[in-house]
């Protein structure tokens, strides 16, 4: 083991700015499982770090974070990929345009600037976690055993996540690896150049099969890895000029062959399709069971996702973040019938995300969601905009994640009542009585992908770059709406509007519409669409958007520790 590679670390957290830029923002390897060798459980533990540092900001509970000067909750991993995905997007608004300064509304009309302090979070928390990976693979570079390859091989994949994040989001990316020098500054990479690195590292990984297919539960696979690479190859055309459509389909080929078999089963043609029998138990408590190394082998839907635990894996990000800001009202949702303790009252779905149900009464997938009217409020499928001192009235309570647990009597499930699909039952009164705790913490794990998507991007392959076999990509967007309980569409609906609306019926939450809408042009550009709040916090109809807006400021801090970046056009 390399020890004087212990000191890049602080090396790289200094490089990126974290210290000098900002007098309290640092970077601080203030777990001794990031430097202590002499521990014979080093290599496991500083890995488990690599994965807690998507999970939790900081190691000593929900209130601590790696990164000082930066509030915990609001810079937590997930959720400021979450915040900069899916509010400048057809689907949420967050209901109090004012919070941190102005920056959430912001986001929400697509009209933030390099000062804004989530976009600033987002930067300073991937690098972060950055940094985190290479301090590991610094660390065990010089060992060759069996286990360490793949441990280092995980390593790779979870900065490679957060490599394709920076470049998602902002482009051009402050760049290191762990092969730096101590001491040695990143270089600032252009979006293809880091592009490039990304593909090098997932190839490599998953050709060489340098990571196990039927990982430990919580750890990433080759079925993660193999996601991550095909959903960079679906958005290549953006992020390196050239479209890569049969790359990516025939990754999704490779990951769909290992999963068919079991799982819900097409009622059309009888494929066993691997996904989960039960949309919304993908996104509750047991779902676990679906995630990689899961028990339920025949219906591990989850390739990619992040473990979490109200014990042990506590965060004011991820699920719980979802959780409680998506419960709104105790008296039309009480939050103890999701298995939460807390009511933040902050997102709703807009008008154009509840638009994208009309006309499908039977679809399984915004079961959870509150409509109908309660004094002073509205909950119909008409987002009424932004009226009172308490934030809005009107949108729905768009509700996917929850803290239930499965129904224990599945011969018990009425389909006609949501809730009943969990463990619990309806009283006398028509009440819900649910069998599980409502807790503070989320014990529900965090998809990142899923093989839903897979089926989903196969289609758009042939949709937008004429790969493939239309039947193919006929079946598997059918495989979608007949596990949801939708209509199967018919050749002549195989449309690029239909797989839009569809992907947003699928996969709204999952912190994917922003970077839909743009891979298709529907977000910036002369074909760009419009929905309510877009370009303006307080108009309903919404607007046009600049083109800059289709990536995000470098943070102005940046600058101050490397004057020589570049900021990204427009800012």
């Amino acid at each position: 083991m390399n020890l004087k590679k212990y000191l890049l670390f602080g090396g790289v957290a200094l490089g990126l700015g974290m210290t000098s830029c900002v007098g309290d923002l640092d970077l601080q390897p203030n777990d001794p499982n990031l430097v202590d060798a002499s521990d014979p459980n080093f290599k496991a533990n500083a890995l488990a770090i690599c994965y807690s540092g998507i999970a939790v900001s900081g190691i000593s509970g929900a209130g601590s974070s790696y990164v000082g000067g930066l509030d915990p909750g609001t810079s937590a991993y997930l959720r400021t990929i979450f915040t900069l995905s899916e509010f400048p997007s057809d689907e949420l608004t967050w209901i109090w345009p004012n919070d941190e300064g102005g920056s959430i509304g912001d986001l929400v009309a697509c009209t933030w600037s390099s000062s804004n302090t989530i976009v600033y979070g987002a930067y300073y928390r991937l690098l972060g976690h950055i940094a985190i990976c290479n301090q590991f693979l610094a660390n065990t570079a010089d060992d060759t055993d069996a286990e360490t390859i793949e441990m280092r091989a995980e390593a790779r994949v979870l900065r490679a996540y957060s490599y394709y994040n920076m470049i998602d989001l902002f482009g051009q990316s402050s760049f290191i690896t762990e092969e730096a020098e101590v001491g040695a500054e990143p270089v600032q990479a252009s979006r293809l150049e880091v592009f490039n690195f990304i593909e090098n590292e997932l190839t490599e990984i998953v050709d060489q099969k340098l990571i196990s297919e039927n990982p430990v539960y919580g750890r990433v696979g080759l079925d993660g890895a193999e996601a991550l690479l095909a959903r960079l190859y679906l958005n290549a055309e953006v992020y390196s000029g050239t479209a890569r459509w049969a790359d990516c389909q025939a990754r999704c080929e490779n990951i769909i062959r290992r999963h068919q078999g079991g799982g819900f089963v097409s009622p059309t043609d009888g494929t066993a399709t691997g996904l989960a029998k039960e949309y919304l138990y993908l996104f509750c408590e047991d779902n676990k069971q679906y995630m990689p190394g899961g028990s339920n082998k025949a219906e591990n839907e989850i390739l990619f996702g992040i473990a979490f635990d109200q014990d042990m894996t506590q965060s004011y990000g991820g699920p719980t973040f979802i959780v409680a800001s998506t419960i709104t009202n105790s008296t039309m949702c009480p939050r103890q019938n999701y298995g939460c303790s807390g009511e933040w009252s902050c997102i709703k779905g807009i008008k154009q995300m509840a638009e994208r149900f009309y006309g499908l009464p039977h679809d399984k997938r915004d079961d959870l969601w509150i409509r109908g009217t309660y004094p002073g409020e509205d909950y119909s499928d008409e987002f009424l905009g932004f009226t009172s001192a308490w934030g809005t009235t009107g949108g729905n309570v768009i509700i996917k994640f929850t803290g239930n647990t499965i129904a224990k009597n599945p011969a018990a499930v009425d389909y006609s009542k949501p809730l009943t699909l969990f463990d619990g039952q309806y009283d006398a009164n028509g009440v819900w009585q649910p069998n599980y705790d409502a807790t503070a913490f989320m014990s529900t794990d965090q998809p990142i992908i899923r093989l839903a998507d897979i089926y989903l991007m196969y289609t758009e392959c042939y949709i937008n770059g004429g790969v493939g076999d239309r039947q193919k990509a006929l079946n598997y967007i059918n495989y979608i709406r007949e596990r949801a309980g939708s209509p199967a569409f018919n050749s002549a609906e195989l449309t690029k509007k239909n797989l839009m609306d569809e992907r947003s019926r699928e996969l709204y939450l999952e912190s994917v519409r922003r970077t839909d809408l743009i891979r298709n042009g529907m977000f910036v550009g002369p074909q760009q669409t419009v929905w309510q709040v877009k370009g303006n916090i307080n108009d309903m109809e919404g607007t046009r958007i600049d083109d800059k807006y289709a990536l995000f400021p470098i943070p102005n801090a940046v600058f101050n520790s490397q004057p020589d970046f570049k900021q990204n056009p427009g800012y």
